[in-house]
């Protein structure tokens, strides 16, 4: 079993920064890819970021140049640096992961969310 735990959102005022964090557990051959959706109400869930084990990243356009995505392999850990936030940055936080297990089976994974609030 695989477990993914999200940190960092809040409540921020506009122009802002936070940092998500989000880290996985459990039996984990290696880690491919890892990203962050949000979904906001009313709205469908978004791909923010995204970085491959080979740390190629991508970003939706709203969000580049404001947003970046890491990770520490070490860790299994993977990262969302948010600055200049704005108000319609406002939603839940998904990290996900594509994983390959011992089996070398490959899965998909999400956490549970952390809300990311934006004043204005």
């Amino acid at each position: 079993q695989v477990q993914l735990v999200e940190s960092g959102g809040g409540l921020v005022q506009a122009g802002g920064s936070l940092r998500l964090s989000c880290a996985a557990s459990g039996t984990i051959f290696s880690i491919n890819a890892m990203g962050w959706y949000r979904q906001a109400p009313g709205k469908q869930r978004e791909l923010v970021a995204a970085i491959t084990d080979g740390r190629d990243t991508k970003y939706v356009d709203s969000v580049t140049g404001r947003f970046t995505i890491s990770r520490d392999n070490a860790k299994n850990t993977v990262y969302l640096q948010m600055n200049s936030l704005k108000p319609e940055d406002t939603a839940t936080y998904y990290c996900t992961t594509n994983l390959r297990d011992y089996s070398g089976d490959v899965y998909d994974y999400w956490g549970q969310g952390t809300q990311v609030t934006v004043s204005s």
